[in-house]
């Protein structure tokens, strides 16, 4: 096996994005044109090493291109709908990192189906370089999903995430606790469909569900399954005074 060129595999994203979502009237189509296009014989550059059968695996790929993109303008549309800053799904499409985080999960995931080693986490590792969104391939998500904001959100391998669900920055999907004894089992939670991840909230463990239409608020510690329909918080006490009333000594150290 010989692993591939880290920056060919970030130029071979760039140009599958830029097939999938070129900024012209075509942006939606689900047409693709791959002739006089670099893109197939850099592909083959990168597959040939990694599998034996690497034209037959490039096409199953290259064949998924269709659907991955029809799954990907629904969780663009799911964006724009929950974002009141997006103006229009262009805007969604060509500036969020978010989506873009979401697209190079998606190509790695149909990518790690086919059993290909290594380039599937290459293409998350892009991501997460370039975002600050670490989605591991493996994790199973369903559509529309959004991310809005994503900055440090860590999506483990075999995290479950249902249909209409969305995280804001900083939540954490991951396991009790790294042992590499687990590594075949489910160590990564169940969110079901419909739910809200506020920003700053970590959900851990392989059991752990958090049930349909539920509501998970900001800086939540989740160790254990919740309910459907349910709303978990955390309560924290803010004291503001006026300042020249206030007696006690304020000693900040930074």
């Amino acid at each position: 096996m010989t692993i591939p060129n880290k920056k060919g595999v970030e130029i071979a994203v760039k140009k599958v994005y830029r097939l999938l979502f070129p900024y012209n009237e075509n942006l939606t189509s689900l047409e693709f044109d791959l002739s006089g296009n670099s893109l197939r014989e850099q592909l083959v550059n990168i597959f040939i090493g990694l599998i034996p059968d690497h034209e037959e695996t490039l096409q199953q790929f290259i064949n998924t291109f269709r659907s991955t993109k029809t799954t990907l303008l629904k969780d663009a549309e799911f964006i724009l709908q929950s974002d009141p800053a997006a103006k229009e799904l262009a805007e969604v499409i060509a500036i969020y990192p978010g989506f873009f985080a979401i697209f190079c999960y998606r190509i790695a995931h149909s990518i790690d189906k086919l059993s290909v080693p290594l380039l599937p986490r290459m293409i998350t590792e892009y991501a997460h370089k370039t975002t600050g969104i670490d989605i591991h391939p493996g994790a199973i998500i369903g559509s529309p999903f959004s991310i809005d904001h994503g900055t440090g959100i860590v999506i483990g391998e075999t995290t479950i995430i249902g249909n209409n669900v969305k995280l804001y920055q900083g939540v954490t999907l991951g396991a009790l606790s790294v042992d590499k004894g687990k590594a075949s089992k489910k160590r990564h939670p169940t969110i079901e469909d419909n739910v809200i991840l506020y920003s700053g909230c970590t959900i851990l463990g392989g059991a752990t569900v958090v049930g349909r239409n539920s509501i998970i608020g900001g800086n939540v510690w989740l160790t254990e399954s919740i309910a459907p329909f349910s709303v978990a918080y955390h309560k924290s006490e803010i004291i503001v005074r006026d300042q020249n009333k206030f007696q006690e000594p304020i000693n900040f150290i930074i």
